[in-house]
């Protein structure tokens, strides 16, 4: 799992509890603890994923598009960090000629994608507005 779906996760349950204003990458940054800099690349990939509607310039910001009851995380997983359960290298050499240094990756690459796969479907089951309910819960 990486950060971005967490930096992504809660600037969409931010602009949720703030319905009726844009937020700009510094309040998002300020209110997630990390800077504008990485806020901005991560809702770039929520606005090409169609989750929030920007607006360049003074005032502008971001505003979240959509329910939140209708954004699922799995949505958000898959738009900003499928594949993120496999990891970046694996072990074993094809070149070595050993049956399992030639193929664990090839079976763990499957692994993985059927675990990301499983991940993000149980991320469908999760929306925007009940992960917001819950930490109103929290008070």
């Amino acid at each position: 799992m990486n950060s971005e779906f967490t930096i992504a996760v809660h600037s969409l349950v931010f602009l949720a509890y703030v319905p009726d204003r844009m937020a700009s990458s510094q309040d998002i940054a300020n209110n997630v603890g990390t800077n504008p800099a990485r806020v901005r690349k991560v809702m770039s990939s929520l606005r090409n994923g169609g989750f929030v509607q920007t607006k360049e310039g003074i005032g502008g910001g971001y505003i979240l598009k959509g329910e939140p009851n209708e954004i699922t995380l799995g949505q958000i997983y898959r738009s900003v960090s499928c594949g993120a359960i496999k990891p970046n290298w694996c072990t074993g050499d094809p070149s070595k000629g050993c049956l399992i240094s030639s193929n664990l990756q090839v079976v763990m690459d499957e692994v993985f994608e059927e675990a990301d796969d499983y991940y993000a479907n149980y991320l469908d089951q999760i929306t925007i507005a009940s992960v917001l309910m819950k930490i109103k819960q929290c008070q």
